[in-house]
């Protein structure tokens, strides 16, 4: 099995990063928002919970997603279901304390809908995506920087240039 596919062979997304703090203090940087808007969307709803939903915003671009937790295990693994009515996927955070200071992130997200193209696209895009938003939390954990690596990646008026 290829990384970038699934069990049946279907693309996914894949992003790591070692990221310099505890693993329970990486993990609710990904269930805060007040922490998350840091580094990757521009607001949501409420902190994620076990069983809960929530709604996230980029506002720069006029998206949201529905998100709805399937598993918590603080510190440990998050897994959602997120995106718009008839385009979910799924996404799993894994926290693997390398050390009591050192946090090895992984996030693959599944389930892709659509013709081979649209698939392969979409799974190709949620991988760039990822890498940015863990590099984003790295830089803003570890060091305190807002790089605004997300709104700055397609910016309004340079959306033209495709």
């Amino acid at each position: 099995m290829s990384s970038t596919q699934d069990m049946q062979g279907a693309p996914v997304a894949k992003a790591t990063m070692m990221i310099r703090r505890p693993a329970a203090e990486v993990f609710a940087a990904f269930v805060d928002p007040a922490i998350t808007t840091k580094f990757w969307f521009s607001r949501g709803s409420e902190p994620l919970r076990p069983g809960g939903t929530a709604q996230w915003f980029w506002d720069w671009y006029g998206v949201s997603a529905n998100v709805k937790v399937l598993d918590f295990e603080p510190g440990a693994r998050l897994r959602i279901e997120w995106g718009d009515t008839g385009e979910m996927t799924t996404a799993e955070w894994t926290f693997t304390a390398l050390s009591p200071e050192r946090t090895y992130v992984r996030v693959v997200e599944s389930g892709f809908r659509g013709d081979d193209k649209a698939v392969v696209a979409r799974a190709l895009g949620s991988t760039e995506g990822f890498n940015l938003v863990l590099a984003g939390a790295k830089a803003w954990l570890e060091h305190g920087i807002q790089l605004a690596l997300v709104p700055d990646h397609f910016p309004e008026d340079a959306r033209h240039l495709g």
